[in-house]
């Protein structure tokens, strides 16, 4: 009997009809790759979950409850739930290190109303507003501040009043404080009201952010396809890229990528890029934008996960970030600037006409090979993405038809309906999965593929087979260039 049961034994003699079902050919054509996406980040004393536990959210009210209102996490999954309610949103929570300090900053208050009017005051890009009435003394609107701060439970930090200053102190200790935006009459229209002014101290002095590692033992080797990050500080990315370095080799296959985001100085930016050099880390700046950066790096991640599951090989550029203020006219960086940013190794945005802010080009901090020559091959993170859906769709499709096969020489005479694979036979099938994923957009040139791919049985380990598979990846559409000779 040439057949290869599972279940059905060779010794039956008991009259019977024994039939068995095999599921191997049961599922055909590439298959949807399941994203999950990881946010870690500090909560804070409210939120009733414990640190170092990942849990699955599935709504704003949620995030708040498990990690606290205002928090650094909070924050980072209002900016995910704004823009992607589809994917599979995990959050890890982080304890502010024991020793970190809490970022502050203060809104001064002089003169007196001579008109009524609204104070709007934006911490992190989230408007609060007061009602300020015609006669109103500087103490008078400074506690009608503080009272409208303490309102917005919400908010990344708490409010403080002496005199005529209110001092608002992040919720959360660490570095991050200090990158939490305060401004006044953002919109057109707002202004302070008349007979008053406002002076306002930028946040400050915050230190001490967690360490990163710890998140990671607590994730074990479950794969998350997107990790939203808020540390840019040198020693957590490269532990980051350390981890996902790790992540990606052939024995964990874990793999996913870390985006980030920071609203630091041009010039900051420039050495923050160049002093990264990894394929698994996308830096995206967010210079002189209101809403928190940790915030944005939500929605830049909910954007790259929803997107890159529906197709990973199609670029990111265009695509909107929804509840993200922009830089004022101004305050954005030129076109120029974007550009060299793009050399430097770090993702770039960009305000449209109708003052939405969109994603402009989302590249990874790669540029160097081993040997410090120039290199992009992993520069854009569509390929990164794409290489990780074609090694899950490969695995997974041998895993599910070849689950226990032998392995026999081209041109073993064995009879039909055996679990053999043979390397003829399984260079075929690599062949068939690539003209599905030519179908789907995300290869080309078959020429190319056949004529290079290798499948051999390892010349010292008679059970193992070998494939070398050279696909050809599609490539984005990203710069068009045109003349124009015009005739006169």
């Amino acid at each position: 009997m040439s057949i290869s049961f599972n279940q059905i034994p060779n010794d039956r003699r008991t009259p019977f009809v024994y039939i068995e079902f095999d599921n191997t050919r049961a599922v055909t054509g590439p298959q949807t790759q399941p994203y999950k996406i990881l946010h870690i980040g500090q909560k804070i004393a409210a939120g009733n979950k414990p640190a170092l536990i990942p849990i699955q959210v599935t709504s704003l009210d949620q995030a708040s409850s498990y990690f606290g209102a205002g928090s650094v996490l909070h924050k980072m999954l209002q900016g995910h739930f704004e823009n992607n309610t589809s994917t599979e949103i995990w959050g890890l929570p982080l304890d502010d290190v024991a020793a970190s300090v809490k970022a502050s900053g203060q809104f001064t208050v002089g003169g007196v109303a001579t008109a009524s009017g609204i104070l709007s005051v934006y911490i992190g890009g989230q408007r609060i507003q007061s009602a300020v009435t015609l006669g109103n003394t500087a103490v008078q609107v400074a506690t009608i501040l503080k009272a409208a701060l303490d309102a917005a439970a919400d908010s990344p930090v708490t409010a403080t009043l002496t005199n005529a200053t209110v001092t608002v102190t992040a919720k959360n200790g660490g570095e991050l404080g200090n990158f939490i935006d305060l401004r006044h009459s953002y919109y057109d229209g707002e202004k302070v009201p008349a007979g008053l002014t406002l002076t306002i101290t930028p946040m400050a002095s915050g230190a001490g952010n967690p360490d990163v590692n710890p998140a990671f033992t607590a994730i074990g080797s479950e794969q998350y396809n997107v990790i939203v990050i808020p540390y840019t500080d040198q020693a957590n990315l490269t532990k980051i890229d350390t981890e996902l370095s790790n992540r990606w080799g052939p024995i964990t296959q874990d793999d996913g990528i870390a985006i980030a985001v920071t609203n630091i100085a041009y010039a900051n930016l420039v050495t923050l890029g160049n002093a990264q050099n990894s394929p698994h880390l996308s830096l995206v700046e967010a210079t002189k934008h209101p809403t928190l950066p940790w915030q944005i790096a939500g929605a830049v991640g909910a954007a790259v996960a929803y997107y890159g599951a529906i197709d990973p090989a199609r670029p990111f550029q265009t695509l909107p970030l929804h509840g993200i203020l922009p830089p004022q006219v101004g305050e954005r960086f030129t076109h120029d600037e974007r550009n060299l940013l793009l050399y430097d190794g770090i993702s770039t945005l960009y305000t449209d006409t109708g003052g939405k802010v969109r994603i402009e080009r989302m590249i990874t901090t790669y540029k160097t090979n081993a040997f410090g020559a120039a290199d992009i091959s992993y520069l854009d993170v569509n390929t990164i993405l794409t290489l990780s859906y074609l090694r899950y769709d490969l695995r997974n499709y041998i895993l599910r038809k070849y689950p226990r096969h032998k392995i026999a020489n081209d041109g073993t005479r064995f009879g039909p309906g055996q679990a053999i694979v043979t390397p003829k036979l399984m260079k075929a099938e690599i062949i068939s999965k690539f003209r599905e994923w030519e179908s789907i957009g995300l290869v080309e040139d078959i020429s190319q593929f056949k004529n290079n791919l290798l499948v051999e049985r390892h010349a010292s380990d008679p059970n193992r087979l070998d494939v070398m598979m050279p696909p050809n990846l599609v490539n984005q559409l990203i710069v068009t260039a045109a003349q124009i000779g015009f005739i006169l």
